[in-house]
């Protein structure tokens, strides 16, 4: 993809792709858009030990980054899952400041020195199995997700990702009590959530967003 590098106003870089026509994270600040929605709204509402992460775009790493930092300050175990059609290069990655701002350069580094479709034990508190392919054609039989972090490009840029089917498969995936965070909060997205299962609750959104939306999948 033709992807350009933007500092959004926390200092953090995010993204650009020309194909979508779409920034990754929010302008107003991706470190603190992906530490609200998936650390503090996500992992933060996981209870237990050991934590099974499912991410709907792997995007830069930010998110892994933060919750493998998040693992190690809370002393337990994370296995992460994410799948991702389209990975950004590793000369892209190279110039991107996350650790400059949180520290952790070797282990952003590992994030995406990691190879492809296969689980590697990073550190004892987290492991990573990346997977190159579109969520579309994602065949997952394990009912075992504590928490789904979906964070794909917006409905408007790839309707194909936000519909009832492709909810009905996070929702599959998850435990009962497990739940799907995400930075959308659209009535349609909402009601093809509901659709398949899903009680919605809205909460506050990052800075410069409103709302955001906790799925849980009750039985």
């Amino acid at each position: 993809m033709d992807l350009e590098i933007i500092e959004t106003k926390d200092g953090s870089h995010t993204l650009f792709s020309a194909q979508f026509d779409e920034i990754y994270h929010s302008r107003n600040g991706a470190l603190a858009e992906s530490t609200h929605i998936f650390i503090k709204s996500g992992l933060d509402a996981c209870i237990g030990p050991e934590v099974n992460v499912f991410e709907v775009g792997f995007g830069t790493g930010l998110n892994a980054l933060l919750s493998w930092i998040y693992a190690e300050s809370k002393q337990i175990r994370i296995n992460y899952h994410s799948i991702e059609l389209f990975p950004v290069s590793e000369e892209l990655i190279s110039r991107i400041n996350y650790p400059d701002i949180v520290g952790h350069k070797e282990k952003f580094q590992q994030l995406h020195e990691a190879g492809w479709d296969q689980t590697i034990c990073l550190s004892p508190h987290f492991s990573l199995h990346k997977i190159k392919l579109s969520v579309l054609d994602l065949q997952f039989a394990s009912s075992s997700i504590n928490v789904v972090f979906f964070d794909a490009f917006s409905p408007e840029k790839q309707p194909e990702l936000w519909t009832a089917d492709v909810f009905a498969r996070m929702y599959d995936m998850l435990v009962p009590q497990g739940i799907l965070v995400t930075y959308c909060s659209k009535s349609y997205v909402r009601r093809n959530m509901q659709q398949v299962g899903f009680e919605i609750t809205k909460l506050q959104g990052p800075h410069g967003k409103r709302d955001m939306v906790r799925a849980t999948r009750i039985v």
